[in-house]
């Protein structure tokens, strides 16, 4: 996908979401709308650090851009399943369970502490647990074969190095929401306004990455950005066990995820790499 053809459709899925918003605000309400916003904000925000894993992924196995289009279609199939059955269960759990929220919120902070200051872990396939696995339970071919997920081999079916490729992305994309779906209950309940405002995000994550090919190095600091987002995130949904009655408004929230991406972004591009480093 050409950078023109990325920077368009990210555009025409951005303007859906606020197509979608501006539906939320008139039908049910500015609340609502604000709580639908802010998970879109978030959930982009973390969605761009979750592309980098997948770059790291495709560059590690030798992926060609066409297969990487087929393996990100796919994986987004994939997560819009997923990521319903996590939210909707989510949900009762909290219903039930209203002190999982504070476990969750200490979680959150533990990732973004991870995420701004730890040491990015390069992927490696001979160390990973889920190709491991993989590679028990289903015969593997050592090579690509175009954009097919099976093939015969001595006579055998067995399975591609893309159909590895694709069950990766979707084991990773359980654990990136581990972070992205807790995070996103502090801003509200409404199993709907969660799922609509994660699946939007995510619909536009297949033309982001072709921008994040072409111009990764104004994302540099994206990585420091998003721990920022959920360090306060975190804060968020525990600081209420502590101080009753004590809330951040969503239209506040919204305006700090949009700034801090805002600002990680400008700094990528006004900060130039010297000597490597």
């Amino acid at each position: 996908m050409s950078i023109q053809r990325a920077l368009a459709w990210s555009i025409t899925w951005i303007g859906l979401s606020l197509l979608v918003a501006l539906g939320i605000s008139h039908f049910v309400g500015t609340a609502q709308a604000a709580a639908f916003l802010t998970g879109y904000a978030l959930e982009k925000a973390l969605s761009i650090d979750n592309l980098f894993v997948f770059f790291m992924v495709f560059s590690y196995f030798g992926v060609e851009r066409m297969a990487q289009r087929r393996a990100l279609n796919y994986g987004v199939i994939g997560v819009v399943i997923l990521r319903g059955i996590m939210i909707f269960s989510g949900v009762v759990l909290i219903q039930q369970f209203e002190w999982l929220m504070y476990i969750l919120g200490a979680v959150v902070i533990y990732t973004g502490f991870v995420m701004a200051f730890g040491k990015e872990s390069k992927f490696d396939a001979t160390k990973s647990r889920t190709v491991k696995i993989i590679s028990r339970l289903v015969p593997l071919s050592s090579a690509f074969h175009g954009g097919r997920f099976f093939v015969k081999e001595s006579g055998k079916r067995v399975a591609t190095q893309l159909f590895l490729v694709v069950a990766v992305i979707e084991v990773m994309d359980i654990i990136f929401a581990v972070d992205s779906i807790p995070a996103i209950f502090s801003v509200t309940r409404d199993p709907l306004i969660i799922y609509s405002s994660n699946i939007l995000a995510v619909l536009g994550l297949r033309s982001l990455y072709f921008i994040l090919l072409k111009a990764h190095d104004a994302f540099r600091f994206v990585k420091q950005g998003v721990g920022l987002i959920l360090w306060f995130v975190g804060v968020k949904m525990i600081v209420p066990a502590f101080v009753p009655g004590f809330a951040i408004g969503n239209t506040i929230a919204l305006g700090v995820v949009i700034s801090v991406l805002v600002i990680s972004i400008v700094l990528s591009v006004a900060i130039k790499k010297k000597d490597g480093k």
